[in-house]
């Protein structure tokens, strides 16, 4: 993207923003989904009640890659719509280059200081100044688990990594897949964030990722991890390859497998399969994450623009989001919870009321993280490469764990070439 910012700059700045009435706000996003899309449907009469037009621009594909192409394209011709759904250090590429408008109006007006803990802040202002709204926290560091198959194989739930290997091997010689996983790029990185996080904890962690540091990103812990992932490979199944996330979380659903790390978007596939949290299926922090929380946040930019009718839409869609009852509607359909500190968490099933519980504990004691594989941790350029190698190791046994540390020392720093 850094190669082409000047010229986004440069374009947008002397083409005219394009607008269809003030009453209109035009929304870019990647919601499409069955659950996604009805999530944001209750925004959109809510918006309707408030006398503006929601312009629907919706882009599905590749976690938000396309629809992240789109607005470039938008923002190369001057073009680009009045709100954009923008995560993680992108927020900062945009709004440091003036493309993005202030929110501290409506910031001030909500009090947002004292409802969003200060680690999230930092993704959502830019130089001092929020540039974004944030809809919700997913947590990622989760393992999902079949109680029943515990039982079978009479096996305890894994609190540490340790633990993990020990029921994982009980698990696998009583005929079960211990660990469900689909071998995609970004599912192995999932499962390797939450083992960097219990082996390296929240303060080494973002010196490694955010802070860059080359003696981390190449030392002892991270050859620890690296170990500790190749070693779990063992505990997945011979079709993992190529599988998606969904049918992976149904060999946990229908009793084929016992454990999957990933967030807590998997849960809707339980609830869809009619499944109870706490009977049927399990929610505990992947193993040694228990007082770490990384998270993963979907917000929204607004970009700027001289139409005061668009600028009162744009401020009355930022004030909605973070509308306590918003809040509450929109995660109880996502499967997230609320960013607001202070959500009532009533009618939340027991895994969304543990999250927030772990939400509000990590962020007491400094222990949130931001998702190094879900666009929060690192830029899209670091992420792109840090998947390839990460992969690469667990796929194929003979790369060298010193050949990969040095290639993900080179991945992490790939955003600032």
């Amino acid at each position: 993207m850094k190669k082409i910012l000047p010229l986004l700059l440069a374009m947008s700045l002397a083409a005219p923003a394009y607008a269809d009435t003030p009453s209109d706000v035009e929304v870019l996003h990647w919601w499409t989904s069955g659950g996604e899309a009805r999530s944001v449907d209750n925004l959109k009469e809510k918006m309707k009640k408030e006398g503006y037009i929601w312009k629907d621009f919706a882009v599905a594909g590749r976690a938000g890659q396309s629809a992240i192409n789109t607005l470039r394209i938008r923002a190369l011709s001057g073009n680009p719509p009045d709100v954009a759904q923008i995560k993680g250090p992108e927020i900062q590429e945009w709004g440091k280059l003036g493309f993005l408008a202030s929110l501290d109006d409506v910031a001030a007006k909500q009090h947002w200081n004292e409802l969003i803990p200060r680690r999230v802040q930092e993704y959502l202002k830019v130089d001092g100044h929020y540039v974004a709204v944030p809809f919700n926290i997913h947590r990622v560091n989760w393992l999902w688990a079949n109680p029943e198959v515990f039982e079978k194989a009479d096996a305890e739930l894994p609190v540490t990594l340790d633990d993990f290997f020990v029921a994982a091997e009980k698990i696998k010689a009583a005929g079960y897949i211990p660990l469900a996983l689909g071998s995609e790029a970004w599912q192995e990185s999932t499962l390797f964030e939450s083992i960097a996080l219990a082996i390296m904890g929240p303060e080494d962690f973002r010196k490694a990722f955010i802070d860059k540091d080359t003696a981390l990103l190449t030392g002892e812990k991270m050859r620890e991890t690296l170990l500790t992932f190749r070693k779990m490979k063992q505990y997945t199944d011979a079709d993992s390859p190529g599988r998606n996330w969904s049918d992976t979380t149904s060999l946990v659903i229908e009793g084929k497998a016992a454990m999957q790390m990933m967030g807590d978007w998997a849960k809707g596939e339980f609830l869809a399969a009619n499944k109870e949290a706490g009977k049927d299926f399990l929610c505990i922090p992947a193993p040694g994450t228990a007082n770490q929380f990384s998270f993963n946040i979907d917000s929204f930019v607004f970009f700027k623009n001289s139409n005061a009718g668009k600028t009162d839409s744009q401020r009355t869609l930022a004030k909605l989001i973070l509308d306590p009852d918003f809040q509450r509607e929109f995660n109880m359909s996502k499967g997230s919870i609320p960013v607001r500190v202070d959500s009532d968490m009533e009618g939340f099933d027991t895994c969304g009321k543990e999250s927030m519980q772990a939400f509000l504990r990590a962020a007491a004691t400094d222990n949130l993280v931001p998702s190094l594989s879900h666009n929060m941790a690192v830029g899209r350029a670091s992420q792109i490469a840090l998947f390839d190698v990460i992969s690469r190791f667990f796929d194929d046994d003979d790369v060298s764990v010193d050949e990969t540390m040095r290639y993900i020392r080179a991945a992490v720093l790939a955003d600032n070439l």
